[in-house]
């Protein structure tokens, strides 16, 4: 969200960052999804109010793999509560998988534990970021309890 895209590359580790976004502050933790890092997620789990996975439409033969990992995840004690975005990231690209597809290969529909949307984006164009994050944020605001 307004950074140089030709800069950016996978996530090697992990990077933290903060973001004022419709009057609140998001704390993001972007770790890499390699499989030599996978076994590190576990150490920024605290106090996560929504988890955002990002799918690349574009490729299909990761989608099995993408859907154990987040099964893995889902099950994740210090996860509970935490809802789940899904961004389906380069929906811009011609052959993409479509939102159905990603829906019914990640069997999304089966999450029963946590609350749940998908939505298509492009990080090259922009599509959705910003909706996705009010998604976010309307979410935390509908679980809080103020006294």
């Amino acid at each position: 969200m307004g950074e140089d895209i030709t800069t950016v590359s996978p996530t090697l580790g992990f990077i933290i960052k903060s973001i004022d976004f419709e009057g609140y502050k998001l704390n993001i933790w972007d770790v890499g999804g390699q499989r030599t890092l996978r076994s590190y997620w576990r150490n920024y789990f605290e106090k996560t109010d929504t988890l955002i996975w990002i799918v690349d439409a574009t490729d299909r033969f990761r989608l099995d793999d993408c859907r154990r990992e987040l099964a893995g995840l889902l099950t994740e004690e210090r996860l509970m509560g935490a809802s789940l975005l899904v961004f389906l990231n380069k929906t811009d690209v011609d052959g993409c998988m479509t939102e159905e597809e990603v829906r019914k290969g990640l069997e999304l529909d089966a999450i029963k534990t946590h609350k749940w949307t998908i939505m298509p984006c492009s990080a090259v164009t922009g599509l959705n970021l910003t909706k996705g994050l009010s998604w976010v944020v309307q979410d935390a605001k509908d679980r809080l309890f103020l006294y």
